[in-house]
């Protein structure tokens, strides 16, 4: 006995587009028309009709319109204007001008300003309306798309430019001591900020390494740490050194900086040629975390005051550290241990930084940093967002 074969699955038809349609005419007879077509067509929508620019714009700031459908000679905006407030008024929605019979230029301009498509009044029916909303959504949509993935570009760009300015290549002589750094903007796709590090050898082989935040967030402030970065390494190449230094930074920092309540912290530090001592200045910022063999710590350092809190009455005092003979520095900013670690707002700190190099166990410099960044983002869990910069100087015997 042959068994019958199974009927295939059913599949279910995908589902139907909808669209939110706004018709903005204010003659009775052609509104009629328009609404009649759109009930004849296969289009899944909701219309609403307004007589009026004003109207229209105030429909539009309370509720989102997927296409306006708009007459181009209304009692209160006329030509091309309407369509430029239609735009101001609902950036995301598609707009499809209706002309009359003498005025189907104006349709042309209009979609040269921005509109999506024109229909002339009289030679429309239902099909060529439903198709007409249909594409101008899409055509408005691949817009959108492809402005968006331009803006990409060129905040890639801008990173890109940006992250030469402040996370320049170090400047180095010797092989002897090891940099690596790790640099994330606090927000997604953000611009990097205004966190800053460099590192330079000078020719008597002493290195010397900052790190620095300008408070706040945006281009501003990355532009500003680009500022102190380069001003720093041109300083430190001449022979600045210590608090004259942060003297002269802070000189910058007040003349380059767009409002007076901004300020920015800083380590700076210099190693000594024959790495056993390193000099700590800090200004407003968290002392660097010694590593002597395999023990992290933190290093006891004399703090001061932020660059550009009190212009010209900073103190910074110098702090001298030795060195073991295998060892490490890690600068860092507070991105890196602001951020909470559980449900309430206990933030890490530097202690709880602490605790996730000890459960890191010994790793190479830039295994380190990588665990450092991902158990901190994860532990945060979006909760504070800053940028976060870290610095690390490993050397051996």
């Amino acid at each position: 006995m042959r068994r019958a074969a199974a009927a295939p699955p059913q599949r279910s038809a995908p589902e139907e587009e909808h669209y939110r349609v706004l018709l903005v005419e204010d003659d009775p007879g052609d509104a009629l028309l328009v609404e009649e077509m759109l009930t004849d067509s296969d289009l899944h929508y909701t219309l609403v009709h307004r007589t009026t620019m004003a109207a229209a714009r105030a429909h539009l700031a309370a509720h989102r319109a997927d296409c306006v459908l708009l007459d181009l000679h209304l009692t209160d905006a006329s030509g091309i204007g309407g369509v430029a407030a239609v735009q101001q008024a609902a950036p995301g929605a598609a707009v499809i001008v209706l002309t009359g019979l003498v005025d189907a230029g104006a349709g042309s301009r209009a979609v040269a300003t921005g509109a999506q498509d024109y229909l002339v009044k009289g030679r429309v029916d239902a099909q060529l309306l439903q198709r007409a909303v249909r594409y101008a959504v899409h055509r408005k949509q691949a817009e959108r798309a492809t402005a968006e993935l331009r803006e990409n570009q060129i905040r890639a760009e801008e990173n890109a430019r940006l992250e030469r300015g402040l996370l320049p290549a170090p400047l180095l002589t010797s092989t002897a001591v090891e940099v690596t750094s790790r640099y994330l903007p606090g927000r997604e796709r953000a611009l990097l900020g205004g966190d800053f590090l460099d590192v330079v050898q000078t020719s008597d082989g002493r290195l010397h390494a900052v790190i620095g935040d300008v408070s706040g967030h945006g281009p501003d402030e990355a532009a500003l740490g680009v500022c102190l970065r380069i001003t720093w390494r041109a300083l430190t190449l001449a022979g600045h050194r210590d608090t004259e230094l942060l003297a002269l930074l802070e000189e910058v920092l007040v003349a380059e900086r767009t409002r007076p309540d901004v300020f920015a912290t800083c380590t700076t530090l210099t190693l000594s040629a024959d790495l056993t001592t390193a000099t700590v200045h800090l200004a407003g910022h968290h002392a660097p975390l010694l590593r002597t063999g395999t023990a992290w710590a933190t290093a006891d350092a004399a703090h001061g005051i932020a660059l550009g809190m009190l212009p010209g009455f900073g103190k910074w005092e110098a702090t001298r550290l030795g060195l073991p003979a295998d060892g490490a520095l890690m600068m860092f900013t507070d991105g890196l241990i602001e951020g909470h670690v559980d449900e309430g707002r206990e933030r890490l700190g530097t202690e709880g930084l602490l605790g996730l190099i000890g459960t890191a166990g010994p790793l190479p410099a830039d295994r380190l940093l990588d665990h450092l960044v991902l158990r901190a983002d994860s532990l945060n869990r979006g909760r504070h967002s800053d940028d976060l910069a870290i610095l690390h100087l490993g050397w051996r015997p």
